[in-house]
């Protein structure tokens, strides 16, 4: 009998009950070990990903001060870097283009956080982190532009 011959052969009798379970055996070892290791890193990279967009928006911030000599108040709030703000202190030199083409949420899905004067420095711009409340710690840290 040929090569070919029995590998046809043992092809067309299929795999028996033992050899499946061995393999479901060694799926299940292998799927033990890598997804503890897993899902550590989402909430690592949830904080990254939190502390990115908040350096984006401090940047889009310092471009609407050059155009406009100052900070949106708390009021205006992050919305002024995407729309003219209609009310509060004119933006007489607001970009017709906006700073942003929409604001982010955080990785979480809630919005971002902004006061203007900040408590922890000139402005505040933060998230509450994965529980959305106030202080915390771990991924229920606050994570603020002063981190940055």
């Amino acid at each position: 009998m040929t090569f070919a011959q029995r590998a046809r052969q043992t092809w067309m009798r299929g795999f028996t009950l033992i050899e499946i379970m061995v393999v479901i055996a060694i799926l299940g070892i292998m799927a033990a070990v890598v997804v503890p290791k897993l899902v550590g890193h989402t909430d690592t990279a949830k904080i990254a990903a939190a502390k990115q967009d908040i350096a984006n928006l401090k940047q889009a911030l310092i471009l609407y001060k050059l155009d406009n000599q100052r900070y949106p108040t708390t009021e205006q709030g992050l919305q002024a870097l995407v729309t003219r703000p209609q009310s509060g202190p004119p933006a007489n030199g607001w970009k017709s283009d906006g700073y942003l083409e929409k604001l982010p949420k955080d990785p979480w899905q809630n919005p971002y956080m902004y006061l203007n004067p900040g408590i922890k420095g000139e402005f505040d711009i933060f998230s509450y982190g994965a529980d959305g409340q106030p202080g915390g710690e771990g991924i229920n840290a606050d994570i603020g532009s002063w981190d940055l």
